[in-house]
């Protein structure tokens, strides 16, 4: 390991940024759009992350070891609110691939986390939207459920209806009631308004 201050760095920020989920679920504030609070955090986390890549490039695991590589990919993963620095990391994580420990899983949810949010059909299944009648179903795939799985299968992902049932349960815990249906479309119309405001989608 090169960076060891940096590792230390990036795996405390991701403790931060999972216990503040953690919290504010308790405390029922995820439900309705993404939180004030934990955008915060998510933004912090990000910008120090782009002083990192300048630093010292991607940290890979060779850079800073496999948990605080993990690290930086979360923190990208849930920079939602900065779509440009998730296209220009996962860009970078492609690149340097060719030459550095980079994990292929991490790869596959940034790309189709990137895809959702742009309204793209994502490939390798790993993101799962609210169906409108407050169930979770898998976000629009580009081919069959069964060749999605063959790929999921590749990189040693369960099956995306594994993944459904294991995504249920955790949504059921921390979700304390269901939202109406005037609720769920102020939440879609909120969302949208959302990502045309961060430079997701355009119109």
């Amino acid at each position: 390991m090169l960076y060891p201050d940096i590792a230390q760095e990036l795996i405390e920020r991701q403790r931060n940024d999972l216990d503040s989920r953690q919290r504010l679920a308790a405390e029922g504030k995820l439900a309705g759009g993404y939180n004030p609070e934990m955008e915060e955090v998510h933004l912090d986390n990000a910008r120090r992350l782009q002083e990192i890549i300048v630093q010292i490039g991607w940290p890979a695991q060779e850079q800073v070891g496999e948990e605080a590589s993990q690290a930086a990919w979360l923190i990208v993963q849930h920079a939602i609110s900065l779509p440009a620095f998730m296209k220009s990391s996962f860009a970078l994580m492609n690149e340097q691939a060719k030459t550095r420990k980079i994990d292929p899983v991490n790869l596959a949810f940034l790309a189709d986390r990137i895809a959702m949010y742009e309204n793209q059909p994502q490939v390798y299944g790993t993101q799962f939207v609210d169906d409108g009648q407050g169930r979770l179903v898998c976000y629009q795939l580009d081919d069959s459920v069964e060749k999605v799985n063959q790929r999921r299968q590749m990189l040693g992902l369960n099956t995306i209806d594994e993944q459904l049932v294991e995504l249920t349960a955790r949504m059921n815990v921390e979700q304390a009631k269901l939202p109406t249906a005037n609720e769920r479309q102020q939440m879609q119309e909120d969302y949208d308004a959302w990502r045309r405001k961060v430079g997701w989608i355009s119109a």
